[in-house]
């Protein structure tokens, strides 16, 4: 056989660059670390493509994709380059203030809908209410947009003002308004009082007041008569470290350690301490915990736990015990970068790998509701490492906070699942119509009592615009089987209308087992080792087989 001679030079090139390729990446191996030939590779490549690519990319953004990409690689989701507007979200997160109307909104259908007026705000003094369909800004149809894109719009620089109409149910006619931002500040505590003198509050981020307005709240309760407390972090996502820490100071001795911090820098390892005495000496707190309370939230919690401050009840928390660290970079972009590992005080590491972090959490919220049997909560403790709390309670580290007794969210019954799979197969969810519904009643009976009770004829006129709005009649029998759920849904919705965010919650958890199984325990503690006593007598219960819930939320 004979070799084509056209071929050879090619073929010399080819051997040539491979065997001097592979020479000169050992060499600069062996001669420079390898770091400055990388930098020479990235940057030949940048202009090979930047130049030659068959479709023009742009110089800037194949460098933004490469910064992208070697994050990426990390496998670390809080690890990110962060751009202007990316930088803006997270110093609303952080100081819970931004250019805005003070309306919380959600998606309904295909229209963003006001779901909250925040008090003293421009859109409440400008008329703004609950269940004002959002129709157009600046002129422009908002019909089909996303709460992000809604969010992105209406904010702005403070002074500025905003064109917006809106449908109002009892209005024939669309309404404008013309808006002027102002800084909003979106307060993170609510708070009132239950039975048998327990105090409940929930803090919902840990924002730069997060502190202040927790130690309001307390106080406030404490002059209403409160002895107790229930301190609630489900679906806190966390925030600041520092008020994390100020945040637990509230509870904790002077000296007594809350968190420390370890990474690669040795220099940069620190351990926060609580300042000041305890607050609130004596006090027998509850800490009520998810799956969904991550971060400083568990920063608070594990310190707590570890000291036997507090009792922690409901579910393994999230697992986030990573640090973030900021870097001010060229063009007012950022770089959150992960530089280290949060410690409880009995040196425990929150962190739970990434993977499991998603997996618990969809099997929680498939538990939650996607079945009517009883729930079974399991710890999540096999293979993980044991630890002890001041009193030597046995602890689990490296995979979120464990709290002490494992109790489940309620369930949807069997029959619950039917009337809402049903419906939605004609096109309609339940509790957007539940809350279309909650405005509608709210707005014809004003003088509706804080204390209401849904009655029959508030149950027959939901069943009745359920039917309206899915076409056909819908199955009564079924209907009425699904009644606490369907109680619940309207108390919810037009308590929310009627009076507001705070009274909303009291609806909400009124049939929350775990908020009831804590007030419980605290009605009979006067003390937290009281508390810690009367817990371990119900432990083997609470962590046995659940009852069947009545309902599920």
């Amino acid at each position: 056989m004979k070799l084509n001679r056209s071929w050879i030079p090619a073929l010399v090139v080819a051997l040539v660059a491979l065997t001097s390729g592979g020479w000169l990446l050992q060499r600069g191996v062996q001669d420079q670390g390898g770091a400055m030939f990388e930098a020479r590779l990235l940057q030949q490549v940048h202009r090979i493509v930047d130049e030659r690519y068959v479709d023009s990319i742009g110089s800037g953004k194949l460098y933004k994709m490469a910064i992208d990409g070697m994050l990426e690689e990390l496998h670390d989701p809080y690890s990110v380059l962060l751009d202007s507007a990316d930088w803006s979200d997270l110093q609303l997160s952080t100081t819970g203030n931004y250019g805005g109307l003070g309306i919380r909104i959600d998606k309904q259908g295909d229209w963003i809908t006001v779901v909250d007026v925040l008090p003293d705000t421009p859109a409440e003094q400008e008329g703004l209410q609950t269940g004002d369909r959002i129709l157009t800004v600046e002129g422009a149809s908002a019909q089909g947009w996303t709460t992000t894109k809604a969010v992105n719009t209406l904010r702005g620089p403070e002074g500025s003002s905003v064109q917006i109409t809106v449908g109002r149910v009892g209005v024939d006619r669309p309404l404008s308004f013309s808006i002027e931002r102002r800084q909003v500040h979106v307060v993170s505590v609510q708070s009132f009082m239950l039975r048998d003198h327990v105090g409940y509050v929930r803090l919902d981020q840990f924002s730069r007041e997060a502190r202040q307005e927790l130690q309001t709240a307390i106080d406030s309760l404490k002059s209403q008569g409160a002895t107790r407390l229930v301190f609630d972090l489900r679906y806190n996502p966390g925030g600041l470290l520092e008020e994390g820490v100020a945040v637990a100071d509230l509870f904790l001795p002077n000296g007594a350690p809350v968190v420390s911090t370890r990474g690669r820098v040795a220099s940069e390892n620190e351990t926060y301490d609580a300042s000041e005495p305890d607050k609130y000496p004596g006090l027998p707190v509850v800490v009520l915990v998810n799956g969904y309370t991550a971060s400083a939230a568990e920063i608070v919690s594990g310190a707590l736990q570890d000291h036997d401050r507090a009792l922690l009840v409901g579910t393994t928390t999230f697992g986030k015990g990573l640090v973030q660290s900021l870097y001010n970079l060229p063009g007012d972009n950022h770089l959150k970068l992960t530089t280290g590992r949060w410690y409880t005080p009995s040196g425990r590491d929150i962190q739970k790998p990434h993977g499991q972090q998603a997996e618990a959490n969809t099997l929680q919220a498939s538990a939650v509701s996607m079945t009517g049997e009883p729930v079974r909560v399991e710890a999540d403790t096999a293979n993980r490492k044991t630890y002890h709390t001041d009193d030597g309670r046995v602890v689990y580290g490296g995979g979120g906070i464990t709290p002490d007794l494992l109790i489940a969210t309620d369930t949807l019954t069997s029959r619950e699942q039917l009337l809402r799979s049903s419906l939605a197969k004609e096109g309609v969810t339940v509790s957007i119509a539940a809350f279309q519904f909650g405005v509608k009643w709210a707005k014809a009976h004003p003088d509706l009592p804080g204390d209401f009770q849904v009655t029959p004829a508030m149950r027959a006129a939901f069943l009745e615009a359920l039917s309206e709005k899915a076409g056909s009649p819908v199955d009564r029998k079924l209907f009425d089987d699904s009644k606490p759920y369907v109680d619940w849904l309207l108390g919810y919705q037009v308590a929310n209308a009627a009076f507001g965010e705070v009274a909303q919650l009291q609806r909400q958890f009124t049939l929350d087992d775990q908020l009831q199984r804590s007030v419980e325990l605290l009605a009979q503690a006067s003390s937290p080792k009281q508390l810690f006593a009367l817990a371990e007598q119900q432990k083997s219960h609470a962590e046995g087989p659940a009852t069947t819930p009545t309902s599920g939320r």
